[in-house]
């Protein structure tokens, strides 16, 4: 497979995660990971407490399932992929949700993808987390 099949393809991965992701379909997104996932929140997201997330097992206890039960909804807006050499994906969205305090945010992201062989091997997000933290606070 040449370089541009290959860049198709980690795309095509990382759109169909998304498309999981919005359809609730959890067991699709961690199966688009690899075993040995290093998963990484953004410095000053309240996620961030235990990077990093070790395996897909890791970001469903410590990251999904605290997303599920915090928010009412928590939705991916505006997503755009773009393509970056050595198997990396960066995809700038937004966060549209509201947590279950009654805060809705609206907050501009980027998540930086690692794949091999056709699989997520790293992520890292950044965020604006002064927005995110502003959403806790009681």
């Amino acid at each position: 497979m040449n370089s541009l099949e290959i860049g198709s393809k980690n795309l095509s991965v990382i759109d169909g995660l998304y498309n999981a992701f919005a359809l609730g379909d959890i067991p699709t997104v961690l199966g688009s990971m690899d075993p040995n996932i290093v998963w990484n929140e953004a410095e000053g997201n309240p996620y961030a407490d235990g990077n990093p997330y070790l395996g897909p097992e890791a970001v469903l206890n410590g990251v999904f399932a605290r997303i599920g039960a915090e928010h009412e909804y928590f939705n991916l807006k505006d997503i755009e992929l773009h393509e970056i050499l050595h198997g990396k994906v960066l995809a700038t969205l937004r966060y549209d949700a509201l947590r279950k305090n009654g805060k809705s945010y609206n907050v501009q992201v980027a998540h930086f993808w690692t794949l091999k062989d056709g699989k997520v091997v790293a992520f890292q997000q950044y965020a604006d987390t002064k927005k995110l933290h502003e959403a806790t606070v009681q």
